[in-house]
Protein backbone atom coordinates (compact mmCIF):
# COMPACT_ATOMS: atom_id res chain seq x y z
CA UNK A 1 0.00 0.00 0.00
CA UNK A 2 0.69 3.53 -0.86
CA UNK A 3 1.57 6.24 1.82
CA UNK A 4 -1.86 7.69 1.37
CA UNK A 5 -3.42 4.53 1.52
CA UNK A 6 -1.50 3.22 4.55
CA UNK A 7 -2.22 6.72 6.68
CA UNK A 8 -4.47 7.04 9.74
CA UNK A 9 -6.46 9.53 7.85
CA UNK A 10 -7.14 6.99 5.21
CA UNK A 11 -8.21 4.36 7.23
CA UNK A 12 -10.62 7.09 8.86
CA UNK A 13 -11.93 7.56 5.28
CA UNK A 14 -12.79 3.66 5.14
CA UNK A 15 -14.28 3.61 8.47
CA UNK A 16 -16.49 6.26 8.32
CA UNK A 17 -17.07 4.79 4.15
CA UNK A 18 -18.11 1.38 6.10
CA UNK A 19 -20.48 2.99 8.84
CA UNK A 20 -22.18 4.51 6.10
CA UNK A 21 -22.61 1.88 4.12
CA UNK A 22 -26.01 -0.53 3.81
CA UNK A 23 -24.38 -2.85 6.01
CA UNK A 24 -22.75 0.08 8.35
CA UNK A 25 -24.21 1.27 11.52
CA UNK A 26 -28.31 1.89 11.74
CA UNK A 27 -27.13 5.63 13.50
CA UNK A 28 -24.41 6.71 10.93
CA UNK A 29 -26.75 5.67 7.67
CA UNK A 30 -29.80 8.13 9.00
CA UNK A 31 -27.96 10.64 9.75
CA UNK A 32 -27.53 14.30 7.74
CA UNK A 33 -25.66 17.77 7.60
CA UNK A 34 -28.13 19.08 10.20
CA UNK A 35 -28.95 16.09 12.26
CA UNK A 36 -25.40 16.17 13.14
CA UNK A 37 -25.21 19.86 14.84
CA UNK A 38 -26.10 19.36 18.04
CA UNK A 39 -23.95 16.52 18.72
CA UNK A 40 -21.21 18.89 16.89
CA UNK A 41 -21.88 21.24 19.49
CA UNK A 42 -22.10 19.21 22.26
CA UNK A 43 -17.82 17.83 21.28
CA UNK A 44 -16.69 21.35 20.88
CA UNK A 45 -18.27 22.40 24.45
CA UNK A 46 -16.37 18.99 25.42
CA UNK A 47 -13.17 20.13 23.80
CA UNK A 48 -13.41 23.70 25.79
CA UNK A 49 -14.22 21.78 29.30
CA UNK A 50 -11.07 19.49 28.47
CA UNK A 51 -8.76 22.76 27.58
CA UNK A 52 -10.08 24.39 31.09
CA UNK A 53 -9.46 21.29 33.14
CA UNK A 54 -6.54 21.29 31.46
CA UNK A 55 -7.01 16.97 31.14
CA UNK A 56 -4.53 16.24 28.07
CA UNK A 57 -5.43 13.02 27.83
CA UNK A 58 -9.67 13.94 27.42
CA UNK A 59 -8.22 16.69 25.13
CA UNK A 60 -7.17 14.44 22.56
CA UNK A 61 -9.81 12.22 22.97
CA UNK A 62 -12.01 14.82 22.29
CA UNK A 63 -10.31 16.74 19.96
CA UNK A 64 -10.82 12.77 18.03
CA UNK A 65 -14.58 13.28 18.55
CA UNK A 66 -14.63 16.69 16.62
CA UNK A 67 -12.12 15.07 13.83
CA UNK A 68 -14.81 11.83 13.20
CA UNK A 69 -18.07 14.66 12.86
CA UNK A 70 -15.62 16.57 10.30
CA UNK A 71 -14.78 13.10 8.72
CA UNK A 72 -19.10 12.54 8.75
CA UNK A 73 -19.83 15.76 7.62
CA UNK A 74 -17.26 15.21 4.89
CA UNK A 75 -18.16 11.30 3.65
CA UNK A 76 -22.21 12.85 3.50
CA UNK A 77 -20.57 15.18 1.33
CA UNK A 78 -19.10 13.20 -1.02
CA UNK A 79 -22.38 10.75 -1.07
CA UNK A 80 -24.07 13.75 -2.51
CA UNK A 81 -20.95 14.96 -4.44
CA UNK A 82 -20.66 18.23 -3.18
CA UNK A 83 -16.84 17.32 -1.49
CA UNK A 84 -14.74 15.27 0.36
CA UNK A 85 -12.35 15.21 3.11
CA UNK A 86 -9.71 15.27 0.81
CA UNK A 87 -11.02 18.35 -1.18
CA UNK A 88 -11.92 20.46 2.30
CA UNK A 89 -7.87 19.55 3.43
CA UNK A 90 -7.15 20.84 0.30
CA UNK A 91 -9.34 24.13 -0.32
CA UNK A 92 -7.79 24.83 3.69
CA UNK A 93 -4.49 24.87 2.49
CA UNK A 94 -4.74 26.95 -0.18
CA UNK A 95 -6.53 29.51 1.64
CA UNK A 96 -4.40 29.47 4.66
CA UNK A 97 -1.16 29.66 1.97
CA UNK A 98 -3.56 32.66 0.18
CA UNK A 99 -4.15 34.61 2.92
CA UNK A 100 -0.77 34.04 4.98
CA UNK A 101 1.83 35.83 1.85
CA UNK A 102 3.61 37.53 4.67
CA UNK A 103 4.69 33.86 5.62
CA UNK A 104 4.52 32.31 2.31
CA UNK A 105 5.99 34.90 0.11
CA UNK A 106 8.59 36.51 1.90
CA UNK A 107 10.28 37.33 -0.73
CA UNK A 108 7.64 40.04 -1.66
CA UNK A 109 7.34 43.14 0.32
CA UNK A 110 4.13 43.35 1.59
CA UNK A 111 1.69 45.25 3.68
CA UNK A 112 -0.34 42.32 5.17
CA UNK A 113 -3.71 43.13 6.97
CA UNK A 114 -5.72 39.44 7.63
CA UNK A 115 -9.07 40.98 8.18
CA UNK A 116 -8.54 43.20 4.59
CA UNK A 117 -7.27 39.90 3.25
CA UNK A 118 -10.70 37.64 3.90
CA UNK A 119 -12.86 40.86 2.87
CA UNK A 120 -11.08 40.88 -0.67
CA UNK A 121 -10.83 37.43 -1.13
CA UNK A 122 -14.17 36.01 0.39
CA UNK A 123 -15.72 39.09 -1.92
CA UNK A 124 -17.95 40.49 1.17
CA UNK A 125 -19.89 43.76 1.09
CA UNK A 126 -19.34 44.68 5.07
CA UNK A 127 -16.06 44.57 6.82
CA UNK A 128 -17.84 43.04 9.56
CA UNK A 129 -19.62 39.93 7.33
CA UNK A 130 -17.86 36.33 8.08
CA UNK A 131 -18.87 36.72 12.07
CA UNK A 132 -21.62 33.39 12.26
CA UNK A 133 -24.95 35.00 13.71
CA UNK A 134 -24.97 31.11 15.44
CA UNK A 135 -22.28 32.43 17.70
CA UNK A 136 -22.90 33.16 21.62
CA UNK A 137 -23.52 36.48 21.88
CA UNK A 138 -20.37 37.48 23.51
CA UNK A 139 -18.27 35.65 21.09
CA UNK A 140 -19.78 37.08 18.46
CA UNK A 141 -19.69 40.89 19.94
CA UNK A 142 -15.94 40.31 20.50
CA UNK A 143 -15.76 39.34 16.63
CA UNK A 144 -17.54 42.14 15.51
CA UNK A 145 -15.52 44.85 17.33
CA UNK A 146 -12.33 42.32 16.31
CA UNK A 147 -13.46 43.07 12.69
CA UNK A 148 -14.07 46.97 13.33
CA UNK A 149 -11.25 47.73 15.08
CA UNK A 150 -8.85 46.46 11.94
CA UNK A 151 -10.28 49.41 9.65
CA UNK A 152 -9.45 51.80 12.28
CA UNK A 153 -12.32 51.95 14.18
CA UNK A 154 -11.45 51.46 17.44
CA UNK A 155 -9.85 53.52 20.72
CA UNK A 156 -5.98 53.31 20.99
CA UNK A 157 -5.68 52.73 24.84
CA UNK A 158 -7.75 51.49 27.51
CA UNK A 159 -8.75 54.58 29.72
CA UNK A 160 -11.74 55.61 27.14
CA UNK A 161 -13.04 52.01 27.31
CA UNK A 162 -13.26 52.28 30.76
CA UNK A 163 -15.13 55.71 30.58
CA UNK A 164 -17.71 54.18 28.11
CA UNK A 165 -18.39 51.44 30.37
CA UNK A 166 -19.34 53.73 33.03
CA UNK A 167 -21.21 55.76 30.93
CA UNK A 168 -23.46 52.92 28.99
CA UNK A 169 -23.71 51.93 33.60
CA UNK A 170 -25.24 55.56 33.96
CA UNK A 171 -27.76 54.62 30.77
CA UNK A 172 -28.62 51.33 32.38
CA UNK A 173 -29.17 53.22 35.84
CA UNK A 174 -31.42 55.72 33.97
CA UNK A 175 -33.31 53.34 31.82
CA UNK A 176 -34.18 51.28 35.20
CA UNK A 177 -35.30 54.79 37.12
CA UNK A 178 -37.85 55.16 33.92
CA UNK A 179 -39.32 51.29 34.11
CA UNK A 180 -39.26 51.09 30.29
CA UNK A 181 -38.49 47.75 30.13
CA UNK A 182 -37.54 47.83 26.71
CA UNK A 183 -35.16 50.63 27.41
CA UNK A 184 -33.83 48.71 30.25
CA UNK A 185 -33.01 45.32 27.94
CA UNK A 186 -31.55 48.04 25.23
CA UNK A 187 -29.15 49.87 27.77
CA UNK A 188 -28.37 46.11 29.17
CA UNK A 189 -26.83 44.92 25.77
CA UNK A 190 -25.04 48.13 25.52
CA UNK A 191 -23.48 47.68 28.96
CA UNK A 192 -22.33 43.99 28.05
CA UNK A 193 -20.95 45.59 24.28
CA UNK A 194 -19.09 47.45 26.14
CA UNK A 195 -17.47 45.14 28.76
CA UNK A 196 -16.60 42.98 25.98
CA UNK A 197 -14.61 45.51 24.40
CA UNK A 198 -13.26 45.91 27.30
CA UNK A 199 -11.99 42.93 27.57
CA UNK A 200 -10.66 42.93 24.45
CA UNK A 201 -8.89 45.87 24.89
CA UNK A 202 -7.32 43.95 27.95
CA UNK A 203 -6.87 40.90 25.36
CA UNK A 204 -9.30 38.86 27.09
CA UNK A 205 -11.88 36.59 26.22
CA UNK A 206 -14.93 37.60 27.83
CA UNK A 207 -16.54 34.36 27.11
CA UNK A 208 -13.51 32.43 28.79
CA UNK A 209 -13.24 34.87 31.72
CA UNK A 210 -17.52 34.84 32.28
CA UNK A 211 -17.20 30.56 31.87
CA UNK A 212 -14.37 30.59 34.07
CA UNK A 213 -16.60 32.62 36.49
CA UNK A 214 -19.50 30.52 36.22
CA UNK A 215 -17.35 27.16 37.43
CA UNK A 216 -16.25 29.30 40.73
CA UNK A 217 -19.12 30.52 41.61
CA UNK A 218 -20.62 26.84 41.45
CA UNK A 219 -17.90 25.41 42.89
CA UNK A 220 -18.43 28.10 46.03
CA UNK A 221 -22.07 27.85 45.86
CA UNK A 222 -21.29 23.89 46.77
CA UNK A 223 -19.39 24.73 49.47
CA UNK A 224 -21.79 26.60 50.72
CA UNK A 225 -24.42 24.13 50.85
CA UNK A 226 -21.99 21.77 52.79
CA UNK A 227 -21.71 24.41 54.92
CA UNK A 228 -25.18 24.81 55.68
CA UNK A 229 -25.67 20.96 55.54
CA UNK A 230 -23.21 20.47 58.17
CA UNK A 231 -25.02 22.88 60.79
CA UNK A 232 -28.30 20.54 59.68
CA UNK A 233 -30.14 23.37 58.22
CA UNK A 234 -31.90 23.94 55.05
CA UNK A 235 -31.61 27.24 52.59
CA UNK A 236 -35.28 28.19 53.89
CA UNK A 237 -34.03 28.23 57.18
CA UNK A 238 -31.63 30.87 57.23
CA UNK A 239 -31.85 34.52 56.73
CA UNK A 240 -30.14 36.53 54.01
CA UNK A 241 -27.44 37.73 56.30
CA UNK A 242 -26.90 34.08 57.36
CA UNK A 243 -26.10 32.78 54.39
CA UNK A 244 -24.25 36.06 53.05
CA UNK A 245 -22.14 35.55 56.13
CA UNK A 246 -21.69 31.68 55.78
CA UNK A 247 -21.14 33.22 51.56
CA UNK A 248 -17.70 35.16 52.97
CA UNK A 249 -16.30 32.56 53.90
CA UNK A 250 -16.61 30.13 51.33
CA UNK A 251 -15.41 32.67 48.52
CA UNK A 252 -11.96 32.22 50.21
Amino acid sequence: MGVLEDSELSILIQVIKKLRSPQGCPWDKKQNHESLIPYFLEEVYEVIESIDERNWESLEEELGDVLLHIAIQARIGEEDSKFNLMSIIRKLNQKIISRHPNVFNKNQKIDFNWEQQKHITSKRESRLDGVPKKLSALIRAHRLQQKASKTGFDWTNVEPVINKVYEEIKELESAISSGDQKKIEEEFGDALFSMVNLSRHLELSSENALRKSNNKFITRFKKLEKKIAKKGKKFEELTHEEMDKIWEKVKY
